[in-house]
């Protein structure tokens, strides 16, 4: 049953969770009452996670969170990028590949705050990230929140209200690709602008920079 369970879900039973099961209860004069799981439901599980969600997303809205990230601008050249990502994360080794390696041949810097981006501690791990960023925030103009991909249930670590709470409220815009092409977790709601992976991020950055050289391209052709 918990091999199946995991199948399903992704993830191993554990304390806290919230079941549905199939048991039979028996009683026998010498060792008493007897309570044996014969199924379990994990689609009422995974229901549950969804309301906890809709739950965190309905409290950011009522707080005035939601959408403050998008009140945001976006610096017109932004060069200097505060990555919070897990250092040997193959996602963190794509963003940078592609984007020190733009065809531009634009200069980028980048600061690695590390963090965990899976388990149980991910949440506070990137929680402060985001507080060591905040204290040099006037050295950065934007921050990229970045890791590959995974389990469908690793996106639950970026459904925690916590976190997205952080991400909201956060003074420079933060760009999320956190490598699921279908799932969208709260974080990628409230941030300021979500892709789909960390080379979607670099390509996001590369795409701002073009866009300011052929600005300056067609501002030369005016002035000639």
């Amino acid at each position: 049953i918990a091999t199946y369970f995991a199948s399903q879900t992704g993830e191993q039973l554990a304390v806290g969770m919230k079941v549905l099961v199939r048991v039979t209860i028996s009683y026998h004069e010498l060792y008493g009452l007897s309570f044996q799981i014969q199924d379990i439901d994990p689609t009422y599980t995974l229901g549950d996670w969804e309301q906890q969600r809709q739950q965190t997303i309905a409290r950011l809205q009522e707080e005035g969170v939601w959408d403050m990230q998008q009140s945001l601008r976006t610096p017109t050249l932004p060069r200097r990028i505060a990555v919070i990502s897990s250092a040997d994360a193959a996602g963190y080794g794509d963003f940078q590949h592609q984007l020190m390696h733009n065809r531009g041949a634009y200069r980028f810097q980048t600061q690695l705050f590390p963090a965990l981006m899976q388990g149980e501690q991910s949440p506070r791990s990137i929680m402060q990230a985001l507080h060591t960023i905040a204290e040099e925030s006037e050295d950065y103009d934007i921050v990229a929140i970045v890791r590959g991909g995974g389990a469908t249930t690793d996106l639950r670590n970026f459904d925690d209200y916590d976190l997205a709470c952080h991400c909201a409220q956060f003074p420079l815009p933060i760009i999320a690709g956190i490598g699921h092409t279908r799932d969208i977790s709260v974080v990628d709601m409230v941030v300021h602008t979500s892709v789909k992976t960390p080379t979607a991020v670099a390509e996001w950055l590369i795409q701002r920079m073009d866009a300011q050289a052929e600005r300056l391209s067609q501002l030369s052709l005016r002035l000639q």
